[in-house]
This record gives C-alpha cells, sequence and structure tokens, in this order.
C-alpha cells in the first residue's frame, strides 16, 4: 500500500493482541542457514521485512513454506554464498544474513545494504568483528568478500553495543573453534531471543542480555522449533495509539519489561497503566503533560519509540524535549508533524515540542518506518474534538 487515508478524531477503545517480533525475526531467520536442516519458526509477523529475508533464502537455495505465522525453512541445499546486490540495497537488516553465511561457510559475498534514511549505520563495527574471528576482508567494486580458511575464535570488544554487529558476531562464531567473547554487547530483549534459538539448535551461548557475550564453538546443529518473542515496539506503538486518541484499552501478548522505560515515560504523562502478566491495560486522558526523553541503546528508551512518542508529545500540556543520541536523521517526520499545525523545533540532536490543542488534516509523506508510524498517530488525533486540558 502506497498510501493511508486517516479518519481521525475517534477514540481507540478495546482489546488488540502483539505481533511476534520483527527485530527478533530476521536473525533467527539468517541463523537458519547454519544448521543445514530444518527450522520452523512461530510467531512470526506478517510483514514485508520477513517476505524479503524469505525471498533472499530462497536465491540463496533455501527451501522456505510459509503457512499463517508459521515458517519452515530447509537450509540443506544452499548454491551461492553470495547476497545480491539488488537485495541487499532494499533492506538494511540483511546484512545479518552474512554472519550466518561465514559461520557455516567460511566465506561470502555481499555490499552494503540500504533501508530506511534516518543517520549513518556503517557496518564497520561487523567487518572489525570478522577480522578478528580470522575472516579476511576484501572491499572492491562495492563488494565486500570475506573468505578464511577457519575461524577461530577470539576476543571481541565494540566500540559501540550495536545491535547488528553483535548478531552477526554471534551468528559468524557459533561453528567456530574455540571460545569467542564479545565485550560491550548490545543487550536488547532481540539479543536474548537469538540466543536462546540458537541454544535449542546445540549451540553453546551464555550472556545475552548482559554486555559480554560467550560463545562457545560446536561442531554441527540441529533441526529447531522456536517460537518468536513478541514485538516491543509494536507494543509500545499500540499504547501510544490509545494514548494519542485519549482512548483506553487492553494490550495482551506483551513481556512488560522489555517496554519499562516505555510504560514509565507513559505513565509520567498521565496515562494510567496496569500491568498483569502478558497483559497490559491503559486510560488516556485530556490532561497529558510534556516530558523529556532521551534515546538509549536498551534498557534505555529505544530510538525506534523516539518518533511515536514525538507525535504523542505534541499534544500534551506544556513543552516537551526529545534528544536523539541514536540517529541524527531521525527527526525528519518533525517537518511532516508540523504540516498538520504541531509545534516544534530542531536544534542539533534535539527537538522542542510545544503542545497544541489540536492538529489539522493534512497530506504528508511517511520519512522512514517509525516516522510513518508517527504521522499515523497524528493522524488519529487530527481534527478531534478538544476539551480543556
Amino acid at each position: 500500500m502506497s498510501s493511508y487515508i486517516i479518519e481521525g478524531g475517534k477514540k481507540l477503545e478495546g482489546e488488540t493482541y502483539v505481533s511476534g517480533s520483527k527485530n527478533a525475526s530476521l536473525p533467527i531467520m539468517a541463523a537458519s542457514i547454519l544448521s543445514g536442516k530444518t527450522t520452523k519458526l512461530y510467531n512470526v509477523p506478517d510483514i514485508y521485512d520477513i517476505k524479503f529475508t524469505s525471498d533472499i533464502l530462497k536465491v540463496l537455495g533455501c527451501t522456505v513454506k510459509r503457512n499463517k505465522n508459521k515458517i519452515t525453512i530447509n537450509s540443506k541445499q544452499i548454491k551461492t554464498h553470495e547476497i545480491p546486490d539488488k537485495l541487499m540495497r532494499e533492506m538494511r537488516s540483511s546484512v545479518i544474513l552474512a554472519g550466518a553465511i561465514i559461520g557455516r561457510f567460511k566465506n561470502a559475498v555481499f555490499s552494503y545494504p540500504g533501508g530506511c534514511d534516518i543517520g549513518s549505520r556503517p557496518i564497520d563495527l561487523h567487518l572489525q568483528g570478522f577480522k578478528k574471528l580470522g575472516i579476511n576482508i576484501i572491499e572492491e567494486s562495492g563488494f565486500i568478500k570475506c573468505m578464511a580458511d577457519k575461524i577461530v575464535g577470539a576476543e571481541i570488544h565494540l566500540d559501540f553495543p550495536s545491535v547488528g554487529a553483535t548478531e552477526n558476531l554471534m551468528l559468524a562464531s557459533v561453528l567456530a573453534e574455540g571460545e569467542t567473547i564479545i565485550k560491550n554487547a548490545a543487550r536488547e530483549p532481540e539479543i536474548q531471543d537469538l540466543q536462546e534459538m540458537l541454544n535449542k539448535m546445540g549451540a553453546n551461548i551464555e550472556g545475552a542480555g548482559t554486555g559480554i557475550i560467550r560463545i562457545k564453538g560446536v561442531k554441527t546443529l540441529k533441526d529447531v522449533s522456536y517460537t518468536i518473542m513478541p514485538d516491543r515496539i509494536e507494543a509500545g506503538t499500540l499504547l501510544c495509539s490509545i494514548a494519542i486518541t485519549r482512548g483506553k484499552g487492553i494490550i495482551r501478548n506483551v513481556i512488560p519489561e522489555h517496554i519499562a522505560p516505555i510504560i514509565a515515560k507513559l505513565e509520567e504523562c498521565g496515562c494510567k497503566i496496569q500491568v498483569n502478566s502478558d497483559i497490559i491495560k491503559i486510560e488516556s486522558n485530556n490532561r497529558l503533560k510534556g516530558i523529556e526523553i532521551k534515546t538509549m541503546p536498551y534498557p534505555g528508551f529505544p530510538t525506534d519509540m523516539q518518533s511515536v512518542f514525538g507525535a504523542l508529545l505534541t499534544t500534551a500540556k506544556g513543552t516537551s524535549v526529545i534528544i536523539e543520541n541514536i540517529f541524527e536523521n531521525r527527526f525528519k517526520y518533525i517537518n511532516e508533524l508540523k504540516r498538520m499545525g504541531a509545534k516544534a523545533t530542531i536544534e542539533g540532536k534535539m527537538a522542542v515540542m510545544k503542545g497544541v490543542r489540536k492538529l489539522s488534516n493534512a497530506e504528508v509523506n511517511s520519512t522512514d518506518l517509525r516516522g510513518g508510524a508517527a504521522l499515523i498517530l497524528a493522524g488519529l488525533f487530527a481534527n478531534r474534538k478538544n476539551k480543556s486540558k
């Protein structure tokens, strides 16, 4: 779908559930390459990125079958170790396949990945880590060629706790000789989900969720069936959707500890929230107030929720401040919000928003995935009959 038409001004009320995590599904699908056997995945979200990753796996030689939220992947007959340039340019997360291909075959060819234009996302940390594992890297004509006679475990210290680099190095070292230690590793829940899935395949990994991950290489891996964790960003977006419309609702299939910073900020805004096991109840009102947000690596406030909160805060009483510490181009959506009547200014990595009583209908353009979600939330609020705050 190239466009959405949103008829706003109505409260969101009722119950819904959270789909499987996109950011966990993609590296876990890549991990299926390592075994050369059959991987069955459940609770896989029905989204474009999943279809696209399935297409890449098919190009490599895997058989991929989908039935609703279940995907079965057989990677026995992989016939090429090269990810086509056209496919790499379509989606940044496709780079995660490189670690799995290298881990199994000790060579891979790929180009620099594409994806949403939200700022610089170099893969230098991935390549530096590969080199530490004894992988030779040649860059020429826009392609990256990775080759090794054998992959040997090493101690790798990441300059920044990059999620993608952490996942790629985990995948590349599962079948390595000896032990690999990743220091300053990303701590996101998706890393923990990848570790759990790999260990179920027969890998020997510990430490995911902390700053140090240890991988002891194993000889082979086995068939696996695994259920993907709920998507914490989808959960946060649903909660913010209810909040911005001043509605109330119940979100099911949530892991509350994964979204603790989101819950805390919604409560700080004035929302009433109840948490019970894997269920979150939220009630918003007409007295939401401005707050300050700073994006940080997990367990801090997630950058993927910054734009969604940006839309919410344009409607909150008073002044809000958002400081973006991860991606430098993630404020592009704000100029689109201003078309709808939002009052906001941008200074470097900081955005200052002054709450307005109403937003107006307008034709706006999505600047990136999360920015598009922010604009949908703004559309849900637009032309709402506002009571005094």
